[in-house]
């Protein structure tokens, strides 16, 4: 009986050693094969590591409000200064000065920078300037853009952004061309609507000369009798592109009877926030960051209720002062059109020729312009 128990016991041990050997070679022999897949194996691996997630780094709220304060180049308050009066000494007769606290003052709030929402990661503004070349290819008149040959012009407009550089070295120049591809008439083209369509080849030589430059680019719309809500989604597979932003232009949107030309026009905050809201369903659904809107103005009709115009994440909007003449008259309308209506960026034009009519004139130079409040983000030279 001992014996039997004994040789149970060995048993069991010899067991269990086999199992642990087992166990040690099943281990060894994974250990050995590491790293050796066969090729379905690779293909899983291969799969994981394309799906994993992108590490998106969050918008730099702080940067941007740093920004949006020097562009708002608000005015340093006076610092009140101290009354000194003059006290006679009733008894004495002796006169002394008296050195009376400095008074109080509540600054007048400023207006600029505006309150509006973030723009999403990717913006242009305001973390860059934007200088651009204004007019259409079949004409000379229209603007810079048409007037000299694609080499010339945009060696025009690269001398324009050094100035900019120069002048305002914290913050990067992109150049663009700002292309007219809907042109208001004087004839009732386009079944009356007053208004001509650039053909497809046309905008598409933008591009390229663009693309050549590293610039972007501006289809600016004079809708003439016809209106944003038709005339956008003729455009859109170009507005569907990355570098592609948009200009409307109220002076050629006429809502009475009279022809492009014969009277200014208008938009209404309605019609801007139709045309920020399109860009933004199209930077949506392409994944793409956020489109600049160029709206122009000089008068107060050419933009109604512009306290209801709503920048959105997806659409930056900038308020581009558009009209010509000597420098005064358009620092005025500067100030009581662009900058006394805040919407969220501003701009301005310069005509090379129209700017130019008054004997006497000169072209604003950047240095000047960036003593405005608010100071511009975006210039077109036309």
């Amino acid at each position: 009986m001992k014996m039997n128990k004994e040789k149970k016991k060995l048993v069991f041990l010899v067991g269990v050693l086999l199992i642990l050997a087992g166990v040690i070679f099943f281990v060894a022999h994974s250990i050995g094969n590491v790293g050796v897949l066969t090729k379905d194996e690779n293909i899983k691996v291969e799969k994981i590591e394309t799906t994993t997630t992108p590490v998106v780094l969050p918008f730099d709220t702080v940067l941007y409000d740093k920004k949006m304060e020097e562009l708002a180049n608000n005015p340093i308050p006076p610092t009140p200064k101290p009354i000194i009066k003059k006290v006679r000494d009733p008894k004495t007769g002796k006169i002394t000065e008296v050195t009376m606290p400095a008074p109080v003052v509540t600054p007048k709030p400023n207006i600029w920078p505006v309150k509006a929402v973030y723009p999403n990661k990717g913006a242009i503004l305001p973390f860059n300037r934007v200088v651009a070349y204004y007019g259409n290819l079949y004409s000379k008149k229209m603007g810079a853009l048409g007037e000299y040959p694609e080499d010339e012009m945009l060696a025009r407009l690269n001398a324009e952004v050094k100035k900019w550089e120069l002048a305002d070295p914290t913050t990067p120049v992109i150049s663009a061309l700002h292309y007219v591809a809907v042109t208001a008439q004087g004839t009732a083209s386009d079944g009356g609507k007053y208004i001509s369509h650039m053909p497809f080849k046309e905008i598409d030589k933008i591009l390229k000369m663009a693309e050549k430059d590293h610039a972007i680019v501006f289809l600016d719309i004079q809708v003439g009798f016809s209106n944003l809500q038709t005339e956008l989604p003729k455009l859109e597979k170009y507005l569907k592109m990355p570098q592609v932003h948009l200009g409307i232009d109220p002076e050629f949107s006429m809502k009475g009877d009279k022809k492009p030309g014969k009277v200014v026009g208008t938009f209404d905050a309605s019609d801007v926030n139709f045309a920020a809201g399109y860009l933004a369903k199209l930077v949506k659904e392409n994944n793409l960051t956020p489109k600049i809107l160029i709206v122009h103005r000089y008068i107060q009709k050419m933009v109604t209720n512009y306290q209801d115009i709503k920048p959105l994440p997806e659409v930056q909007i900038v308020m581009d002062m558009d009209g010509w003449g000597n420098k005064d008259k358009k620092i005025t309308t500067y100030k009581q059109f662009i900058y006394k209506e805040p919407v969220q960026f501003t701009g301005f034009k310069i005509f090379y020729k129209n700017d130019l009519l008054e004997k006497g004139t000169t072209l604003f130079k950047p240095e000047e312009l960036m003593k405005l409040n608010p100071r511009p983000i975006y210039i077109q030279y036309q």
